[in-house]
């Protein structure tokens, strides 16, 4: 399984739901390798077994071995000035590599059904080309690095991929360099191109998959299609994608025209294509034109916490509070939220707004805010992360999601979940799975305000909303939507 982020590092729902279906296919016996940019040590990796490659070192005894580990060999390049202070994560020669010793069971005894690789990289989701320059930029050369040398077969296999995969060129380039024996950077040393970063990310999942025991090949968004291509070439092991978001839910009408084409050339190559909604199976059927027949929907779930009532605390303020959580950018919809908090003041006054998020459209936000006069009303909390979240959903009246397009939408059910009701948009996947929460039009503005007002001002309606909203997500378990995707492996892997 390739994915680009894992809690408590996430950049928006990508991360939280890569968690719950890996915690969900445990569940059902299936073992997952889940290859991630970096590990951190602190992730929330209590069902599995969390391996970075920094960690992976090539035994000295060729003892008792782990097949997990059998990824990347501690080596450093002839003639490097200082091997000692290159990083060990991330280095691969053509060596075979011995792999790691079992670990221990987890206390209880249950054992771990999926392990973490980690590809040590400066990309995250969402980073637009101008922010990863400047993140280049503060790191210097060599800042965070980690080193790759890929085998002949790898580069051979990526030389041969490039051809039928014209949306990146960086593949040819950093196979060629790859050729001629150059060692792969993941701190951005080779360039500061976004794209290129993602080509060194395949040639790193390749050395990882050819040394590798594994029935099928799973990539999560746009960024791991083409390590996942080049797996699925390496491996002759069948690839299903996940679409969580598409270009067009994150621009609109005006997409990135590489990242989209690397997603159709994906969405097509792949066997089977999971996307999380009927709403995004939509999408993918009329703008990338994908088969109907490889569809399967597997809807989201939500993470059930014990001791709910643990976060139902008292707030320092007695104005009812409505929140706004979600990356602050043009799909979330954050310009329609302060639009229609400016019609809710006018009516009640004493309202507080909290938007709690970070994206390019903040500093915009806030001006407007200011144009709006809503300085006394509107909070912006920044980016927020693991309990503070909670908290937040907790002490809010009520959480709207007012996005332009959502291909699911995890954080209603995160607030139904800790008893607050939700507005949604139509323009979600979560609208299909939710019958007890509010829906309007995103640019509905004159609605979305109405609706808010009447949750605040009639009791009976929140608490009816608290109570179905409440016993709707009980039934949405990460166990079920991990069934749901061992159906497809099933299917892929016949």
């Amino acid at each position: 399984m390739l994915g680009w982020e894992f809690p408590p590092h996430i950049s928006g729902g990508l991360g939280t739901a890569c968690e719950g279906l890996t915690r969900g296919l445990a569940s059902q016996g299936v073992e997952v390798l889940f290859v991630v940019p970096k590990r951190w040590g602190d992730e929330q990796a209590g069902h599995m077994r969390l391996l970075g490659c920094e960690e992976v070192d090539a035994p000295a005894d060729g003892g008792a071995t782990h097949p997990a580990a059998a990824v990347l060999a501690a080596a450093a390049a002839p003639g490097a000035q200082d091997a000692a202070a290159a990083p060990a994560s991330l280095v691969a020669s053509a060596a075979e590599v011995a792999p790691a010793a079992e670990a221990a069971p987890p206390p209880g005894g249950r054992a771990a059904l999926a392990s973490v690789l980690a590809v040590d990289s400066t990309l995250t989701p969402y980073l637009d080309e101008e922010e990863y320059e400047r993140l280049i930029e503060a790191l210097g050369p060599g800042g965070g690095a980690a080193r790759l040398r890929a085998s002949p077969r790898v580069v051979e296999a990526a030389l041969r991929l490039a051809e039928e995969f014209p949306s990146l060129p960086e593949l040819r380039a950093e196979a060629e360099r790859a050729a001629r024996g150059a060692r792969l950077r993941f701190s951005g040393h080779y360039g500061s191109d976004l794209l290129a970063e993602v080509a060194r990310y395949a040639l790193a999942v390749g050395e990882i998959a050819r040394r590798e025991r594994f029935d099928l090949i799973h990539a999560h968004d746009w960024m791991t299609y083409p390590a996942g291509l080049l797996a699925s070439r390496l491996t002759g092991k069948p690839l299903v994608v996940h679409m969580h978001a598409t270009e067009y839910d994150r621009s609109g009408d005006h997409p990135n025209p590489r990242v989209a084409a690397i997603e159709r050339e994906g969405l097509h190559a792949a066997r089977l294509v999971v996307p999380v909604s009927h709403y995004t199976a939509g999408i993918l059927k009329r703008r990338y034109g994908v088969d109907p027949a490889k569809i399967r929907v597997v809807h989201n779930a939500v993470t059930h916490r014990e001791q709910q009532q643990a976060w139902h605390v008292e707030r320092a303020i007695p104005e009812p509070v409505v929140l706004f959580l979600g990356r602050v950018t043009f799909q979330k919809g954050p310009d329609y939220f302060l639009e229609a908090a400016a019609r809710v003041v006018a009516a009640e006054p004493f309202v507080k707004f909290v938007v709690a998020g970070s994206g390019d459209m903040l500093p915009a936000m806030i001006e407007r805010t200011a144009e709006l006069g809503l300085a006394r009303h509107v909070h912006f909390t920044g980016f927020l992360r693991g309990k503070d979240v909670e908290r937040i959903f907790a002490l809010a009246d009520l959480y709207v999601m007012p996005s332009v397009s959502e291909p699911f939408g995890i954080t209603p059910l995160e607030a139904l979940a800790l008893d607050t009701p939700a507005i949604v948009s139509r323009q979600s996947g979560v609208s299909e799975v939710l019958a007890h929460a509010l829906k309007v039009d995103f640019w509905n503005v004159e609605d979305l305000a109405d609706k808010i007002l009447a949750v605040l001002r009639h009791p009976a309606l929140r608490e009816a909303l608290v109570a179905n909203g409440r016993a709707e997500v009980a039934s949405m378990h990460w166990d079920v939507s991990g069934a749901h995707m061992l159906e497809v492996y099933r299917e892929a892997a016949a």
